[in-house]
């Protein structure tokens, strides 16, 4: 059968780029400022940078960077001619939220944030990114990202015991009526604490699951109203994830993991937790601004 003629010109365009070139990778390598090494085979360039600044260990014995404290990010080519970036980046406690909207605002996606040991002294967290665009984006991101731990540990070298600012007091008065009214939804109240659950739809193993079964979002809060501590979770699509995290990070509220709880589940769900000090209206409505960016 003759194949014809406009077909193979078709399949090229969509699958046949140039590799990275050697002065792409230098590129690369000089705006996010660490060393790298091409994989010819998956026409990739990774950079990296071990931990070599903080001295982690796990049941007291030293860890070295060789055993997974090494940050990292690999571009590789897309179809449109940019770039692809995915990577994952070691930070200690006060580095992730301060990198993690560092990231946001320079146009890198924040896909995942959780630990990777138990027992390790300080607590090591891990934040997986991804983006695509042009190379000076996508690496000159990456840097600012990174830039901003280097100033962290500038500052102070030892990684900080608790978050700024003063703490919620250890008598709670939240007054309920008030949140209701930011949030939209009836919360319950318990000793002076105050919490909503909003449920969202799903299937799962050929069953509909909902708020009861764990599918939601939710915030509580202890304290005062002058002087607030919440903490949640939000579960969110895919498409949400992005828009979520700004939205929280833009009302000064911590993200403190991101990954999944289910397998199997349609739609797919993510889910974020958080924390959060300071007035209770400002943290509800932080909390109502993450909310409107998801698809009720």
């Amino acid at each position: 059968m003759k194949i014809p003629t406009g077909i193979p010109i078709l399949l090229c365009g969509l699958t046949c780029w140039g590799q990275i070139s050697e002065t792409d990778q230098k590129k690369i390598a000089a705006l996010t400022g660490w060393s790298g090494a091409y994989t010819p085979a998956e026409d990739t360039y990774k950079v990296s940078q071990p931990r070599t600044d903080v001295k982690v260990t796990v049941e007291g014995r030293t860890l070295h960077p060789f055993l997974g404290l090494t940050s990292w990010a690999a571009f590789t080519q897309t179809p449109g001619h940019g770039l692809m970036v995915m990577g994952d980046l070691v930070l200690l406690e006060d580095e992730v939220n301060p990198v993690l909207s560092a990231a946001l605002d320079n146009g890198l996606e924040v896909t995942a944030l959780h630990n990777h040991f138990f027992y390790e002294s300080p607590r090591v967290m891990f934040m997986h990114i991804g983006g695509s665009g042009s190379l000076e984006k996508l690496a000159g991101a990456v840097r600012k990202a990174t830039d901003v731990v280097h100033s962290i540990r500038k500052a102070n070298a030892a990684m900080a015991s608790r978050f700024a600012g003063a703490a919620a007091p250890e008598a709670n008065s939240i007054t309920a009526a008030v949140l209701d009214g930011i949030l939209g939804v009836k919360g319950q109240v318990n000793s002076g604490m105050y919490k909503v659950s909003i449920g969202r739809p799903a299937q799962m193993h050929g069953s509909k699951v909902g708020n009861a079964m764990g599918v939601n979002t939710w915030a509580a809060f202890a304290g005062s109203d002058e002087m607030a501590q919440v903490d949640g979770d939000f579960a969110m699509l895919r498409s949400e994830m992005q828009a979520v995290l700004k939205a929280l990070r833009k009302s000064g509220i911590q993200i403190v993991a991101i990954h999944n709880h289910m397998t199997h589940e349609e739609p797919s769900y993510y889910f974020l937790h958080y924390w959060g000090k300071g007035r209770a209206v400002d943290l509800a409505q932080g909390i109502k601004s993450a909310l409107d960016q998801q698809k009720r």
